[in-house]
This record gives C-alpha cells, sequence and structure tokens, in this order.
C-alpha cells in the first residue's frame, strides 16, 4: 500500500498535532502528580543558621499543604557551592529544593573561581525572608550616632578598621562605598564568617561592621553592639531608632539581601508553579510570618521569578563594578 504525497503530509500533520496535544495534556496534567515522593531541601548553610531556621520554618507549612513530608537536609560549604552540587546531581522532577541567599548568584561568582554558572544552575521561585544590613561598633565607640561616628572616624585617618563576614561580598563592599561617599579612610579586615568577626568588634579588635541584621540584632538588643545605620529602604521594625543609610544622605548604600527558594532551570514549568503557590500560601499565614521575623529578619515580598532574575543580574553587575575597582581577585 502506498501513499502519496499530500496524504503523506496530511497523516504527519496529524502525528505531529497529536505530538503536540499529548505534550501539553501533559504539562496540564504535572501539577497534580506533584509531589509524589517526600521533599528534599537542601540548605546552602549550616544546620542552626539563618538559612536552616527559615527552612524548617516553610517545611512545617509546605508539608502540611502538600500532604507529603519535606525533609530538611544542610549542606554548609565552600560559599554555598556544595549545595548548588547537590541540587544539580539531582533529578528535574522538583523534589529536591535549594534554599539559599540571593548571594549565591549576585556575589559568589565575584569571590569564589568556579566551574559552573551559578545563573544557571539554580533558579528562584519564591522569596522566604529579607533582611538589610546594619553598620555596628563595639560599645566603647566614643560616637553615639552616625554623625558623631563620621566626625571621629575622620578624625583617626588610617587607624580605624571595619570586619565583613567574607571578603568579597555585600559586607564588604558597602565599606567601599561608603569610604568613597564619606570621604574616610577605613580598612577592611575579611572574616570567615559573622561570628569570629564580631566577636572582634566586641572585644575592641576591629572597631565596625556591616553585618546582617538577623546576627547582630540579638547583640544589640544586649548591648554588646552600638547600631550606627540600616542599609534597608525604610528603617527596620526590630531598630526602629536607627536611621538609614538613605536618609543620612548615603543613598547608595541601600542593599537587602534575602532568603530564597530554588529549583534546577529544567523542572517542569507546571511544577514550578505549582510549589510557588503551595509556599506562597505558607508564606501569608501569620504564624509563619512572626517566626520569620523571630529570626532577625522581614517577611518576603512576592516577587515573581522574573523579578527576582532580574534583581540578581543588576546586583551581580553591581557588585563586580565595586570589586572591579579595587582589583579584588576571587579566590
Amino acid at each position: 500500500m502506498t501513499f502519496d504525497s499530500k496524504a503523506r503530509r496530511t497523516v504527519c500533520a496529524a502525528m505531529f498535532i497529536g505530538a503536540g496535544l499529548f505534550a501539553l495534556g501533559a504539562q496540564a496534567q504535572a501539577p497534580a502528580k506533584w509531589p509524589e515522593k517526600p521533599l528534599r531541601i537542601v540548605v546552602a548553610g549550616p544546620a542552626g543558621g539563618s538559612a536552616d531556621v527559615i527552612a524548617r520554618v516553610v517545611a512545617d507549612g509546605l508539608s502540611r499543604e502538600i500532604g507529603q513530608p519535606v525533609i530538611v537536609d544542610p549542606k554548609p560549604g565552600a560559599a554555598g557551592v556544595l549545595a548548588v552540587n547537590e541540587l544539580s546531581q539531582a533529578p528535574h522532577d522538583g523534589h529536591t529544593l535549594l534554599v539559599g541567599v540571593n548571594s549565591l548568584v549576585s556575589e559568589i561568582p565575584h569571590i569564589v573561581n568556579l566551574k559552573v554558572d551559578m545563573a544557571q544552575e539554580i533558579k528562584p521561585v519564591a522569596e522566604l525572608a529579607r533582611g538589610g544590613l546594619v553598620m555596628v561598633g563595639s560599645p566603647s565607640l566614643p560616637a553615639r550616632n552616625f554623625g558623631e561616628l563620621m566626625t571621629w572616624v575622620k578624625g583617626q585617618p588610617g587607624k580605624v578598621n571595619y570586619a565583613s563576614y567574607t571578603a568579597g561580598t555585600v559586607s564588604h563592599v558597602l565599606g567601599l562605598q561608603l569610604n568613597k561617599a564619606a570621604g574616610i579612610d577605613m580598612a577592611h579586615v575579611g572574616y570567615k564568617g559573622s561570628t569570629p568577626a564580631l566577636t572582634d568588634v566586641m572585644g575592641g579588635h576591629v572597631q565596625l561592621m556591616f553585618d546582617g541584621m538577623a546576627t547582630s540584632l540579638p547583640l544589640i538588643k544586649a548591648g554588646k553592639l552600638k547600631a550606627f545605620a540600616v542599609s534597608t529602604p525604610k528603617r527596620s521594625p526590630m531598630l526602629p531608632d536607627v536611621p538609614t543609610f538613605t536618609e543620612l544622605g548615603y543613598p547608595q548604600l541601600e542593599a537587602i539581601g534575602w532568603m530564597g527558594l530554588w529549583v534546577k532551570p529544567d523542572v517542569p514549568a507546571p511544577v514550578q508553579a505549582r510549589l510557588r503557590e503551595a509556599v506562597l500560601k505558607v508564606l501569608a499565614q501569620p504564624a509563619v510570618r512572626e517566626r520569620i521575623e523571630g529570626t532577625g529578619l522581614e517577611a518576603a515580598q512576592p516577587r515573581s521569578p522574573e523579578q527576582m532574575s532580574k534583581s540578581l543580574q543588576a546586583d551581580y553587575a553591581r557588585m563586580g563594578e565595586v570589586l572591579k575597582s579595587i582589583n579584588f581577585k576571587p579566590e
């Protein structure tokens, strides 16, 4: 039996349309099939750290929302690269997720020599929490506010140091930007984490630090640190008496860090949408927001994945420009 060319074209077209409808049908049904088993959240940070705490808050609510257990698995080390590698090696079915900060994409590639493009390895699905940095100093400093601090620093040329929790991160860059904007000359001292840096600030070995709100807030409340300014657009509800850098005339020091839920980019779009919907429902619960704010972070904003990706690109470019100006070299 033979077909003429017109018949063959008709059959091929029917097969093509049928295949397309089958694919669309499979995509439409994908959310109903997900999740088929427990979810695993890989955390880019240590057990007990901010990312781990936020992951567990979200996991509790997400488990109830989707009817499956959600396991939290901290994978600290290598500035979050180990956690990203763990996610990259997982199936692309949306059952393995990642919780980590935006710096995985916007800062870490400037700091560490990587073999992969972080922006291509992970994709943000939802913002979970956010927070700015706070400029803190030892209670023994003679300055009572930011204005007095700047006067004091200018009177100590070459003698004032500031700490960062990691060289090349925003806690380093904010000091560089303040030096330039205020005409001061603070020297940078990089640490491997907030804890050792804050210990030296409290001990007076380093005078100042730009630190994340979550780690500094308990020490500020306890009177072990002075807070001079915050990098958030508005005053933090946790530190209502501390002005923003923008208020003080330094809008270029405005900076927000955020914790996100990430997936492999090739996870099916319907699964990503179902996951995002479930997470946003969890984050909308007052009890969840209260638990997040109890960590020193602020509740998330419901930005779209596209908005988050654009902000990552902008932050990556901004960080790169500042670090290039000081000839910073990645490790």
